[in-house]
């Protein structure tokens, strides 16, 4: 039995089309199924946990994006008891990107269904406390939240593009357009120009502590891609149990407009206060709150933050 998390809106609203040839294949092997279609945001999270809270063991399949991906990470009970087939329909499918996914989406879902090709992954988990300016004003303690990510997940200006993103006008028609990076790279721009000088002290396993005085971003890895195939850490492997961050500091905004492009490359680390890092365990704090992303996904600016990765906690079918 396979439990199947649909988005239908994925792709510009082609995740439905998709999931119609991918119903025939079904049909045809006999398969037995259940489908189950998200229909707004947090509704795959909702979902994961109701499938996942059964004792049993859970073979999962996710048709949508990398945030599809990433609300079912939220809402999994027992990863031990969980097998993750994934089916990109969305529009920055860093993830697919990563594991060099077929484009097609019955090939994956033939190989899924062959269950022989399983990958033990690791799962990173960001610790946050909320808006310091929101509690502050309400009088209220710091709320701790967690939430898990499985590509990437970074404070300042990466986040910042991702906020914007999420509510772009222009990105649907781009995406129909097949010039998706264009919007990120749009967006890219206008955040770096906007963006504010703030320090930030990031601290590697508890024992290294490296001081930014203008940081622009710091992003945290397990695979080389994000926002839409910037490759920011070329050197990422998704089963060592570290983290590889990209750190972006006190660089001039000239520097940065040629410094961004050959970041779809892998290239940038050829500039200065562009630094790498590893480490399985990061804490962060910046002398203002920044927004913050777990896949993409922005719910808050935090001033704080933990990072660990945990090493091949995922059991995903390729």
């Amino acid at each position: 039995m396979y439990h199947i998390i649909m988005n239908p809106t994925s792709k510009s609203g082609k995740g439905l089309s998709i999931w119609r040839t991918l119903q025939a294949i079904l049909s045809e092997k006999g398969i037995p199924y259940m489908l189950h279609e998200s229909t707004y945001t947090g509704h795959v999270t909702e979902l994961t946990r109701q499938i996942t809270s059964t004792q049993q063991k859970i073979n999962l399949i996710l048709l949508g994006g990398d945030g599809t991906i990433n609300e079912a990470l939220q809402g999994i009970q027992d990863f031990d008891k969980v097998s993750i087939g994934y089916i990109p329909t969305g529009s920055s499918n860093d993830l697919a990107r990563a594991l060099k996914l077929s484009r097609d989406p019955a090939k994956l879902l033939r190989q899924i269904l062959d269950g022989t090709h399983a990958h033990m992954m690791d799962l990173g988990i960001l610790t946050y406390e909320s808006d310091s300016e929101v509690t502050s004003r309400l009088h209220r303690p710091p709320v701790h939240k967690s939430r898990y990510f499985i590509v990437s997940s970074g404070i300042g200006f990466d986040a910042a593009v991702c906020k914007e993103a999420l509510s772009s006008p222009i990105k649907d028609a781009l995406n129909r357009l097949r010039l998706g990076k264009l919007t990120y790279l749009c967006i890219a721009l206008k955040q770096l120009f906007a963006a504010k000088a703030i320090s930030c002290e990031i601290t590697l396993d508890g024992r290294r502590s490296i001081f930014v005085p203008r940081l622009l971003f710091s992003a945290f890895m397990n695979h080389p891609y994000e926002g839409g195939g910037f490759c920011f850490c070329p050197q990422a492997d998704n089963s060592d149990g570290l983290l590889d961050l990209c750190v972006v500091g006190d660089l001039p905004k000239l520097f940065i407009l040629f410094a961004l492009p050959t970041a779809f490359f892998g290239r940038h680390y050829i500039f200065p206060k562009i630094d790498h890092y590893t480490a399985s365990s990061v804490r962060v704090k910046t002398s203002a709150p920044l927004w913050v992303h777990t896949d993409g996904e922005v719910y808050v600016k935090s001033d704080q933050i933990s990072i660990s990765c945990l090493k091949q906690r995922i059991r995903f079918l390729v």
